[in-house]
């Protein structure tokens, strides 16, 4: 199993010195990877609790964000090249890219620059956003009906452009002749691309198979969900009886991670579920069982509040030194 570490700049209060302080950690334990996350407004309703949707459109989650309006957070996709000169070697992405509030083309070509900068170590998360009012604030509120079909062009345009010498395509969110988009990413045929999947592991598997996706990123999942995306992926891709395997992607989900000296309530609380926030061996146990459902990379994310970057800096030493032997010698 594959560790990777999401940085937390989406808090009431987070500085550039404490990000690169968990950067520097995450290179120095070798972990895969470090992903930021995309968030461009939190609105004044959040703080009411009367967003549009629940977070994420998933059942279990209020209709409120976990931070604050007035939170100072930072934003994610300026920190990736940033990242790119902060490492060496860690692999670096944004989980994950909502495709509609940026232009396709613009996206493809920062991103090759950015793989550029990295020598060849940018992962590519692309999901079609949730939120009605966050897609008010990034001018793209007419979007939002076909948001699904905005990340199907968006996939469509970076293959294009990352694999063509000139490349023209003519879409509803994109039309253009033949043009040429600079320098192609170092990775060929292009940076792994990973969708997110929250509700429909049908659409999924389609798009898996038809761009020829490397990873699947869920929130929260307990084992008997993930064995059930995974299940169900690689049911539908089987169908399509193409070349594509669940057993080549990566599977991944997001948990939100403490280290606690009191064992922690194990309730099965939905995607409230205390994961990997727990003892040591609690954590290690249910790291043990996400493993055996197909979870092969947990993103490592620090709470939003209550624990101090130090805090987690010592509980990664932890999950590496101690709790990770336990898993991978399973």
């Amino acid at each position: 199993m594959k560790l990777a570490l999401y940085l937390p700049n989406f808090r009431d209060e987070v500085s550039v010195a404490e990000l690169e302080d968990l950067t520097q950690l995450a290179e120095d334990l070798d972990f895969d990877s470090v992903w930021t996350l995309d968030r461009i407004v939190v609105p004044e309703a959040s703080d009411r609790e009367e967003l549009v949707n629940s977070f994420g459109m998933m059942d279990g989650f209020p209709k409120q964000l976990p931070v604050s309006a007035r939170g100072q957070w930072l934003q994610g996709y300026p920190l990736i090249p940033w990242l790119a000169a902060k490492t060496s070697k860690v692999r670096i992405g944004m989980s994950i890219t909502d495709t509609p509030y940026r232009a396709p083309g613009v996206l493809a070509t920062e991103l090759a620059t950015i793989d550029h900068l990295s020598s060849g170590r940018l992962n590519v998360g692309v999901g079609a956003g949730w939120m009605p009012e966050e897609f008010a604030a990034a001018s793209a509120t007419h979007i939002f009906p076909k948001r699904h079909k905005h990340v199907r062009e968006t996939i469509e345009i970076m293959q294009g452009i990352w694999t063509n010498e000139v490349f023209e395509y003519h879409g509803e969110f994109a039309d253009f002749d033949l043009c040429g988009f600079g320098a192609k990413p170092v990775q060929t045929p292009h940076p792994p691309i990973f969708m997110s999947g929250l509700k429909d592991p049908k659409r999924s598997a389609n798009r898996i198979a038809k761009y020829n996706l490397s990873g699947w990123i869920g929130i929260q999942d307990r084992p008997e969900e993930l064995a059930e995306w995974r299940g169900a992926m690689k049911r539908e891709l089987e169908e399509l009886d193409g070349p594509h395997s669940v057993d080549d992607l990566e599977i991944c989900s997001m948990c939100w991670f403490v280290i606690t000296e009191e064992k922690s309530d194990q309730s099965n609380l939905g995607k409230g579920s205390n994961l990997l926030i727990g003892t040591a061996q609690q954590i290690a146990d249910n790291l043990k069982s996400m493993k055996e459902a197909g979870l092969t990379m947990p993103l490592i994310w620090p709470p939003f509040s209550d624990v101090p970057v130090s805090k987690t800096l010592d509980d990664l030493k932890q999950l590496k030194d101690e709790i990770m032997p336990q898993v991978d010698a399973m």
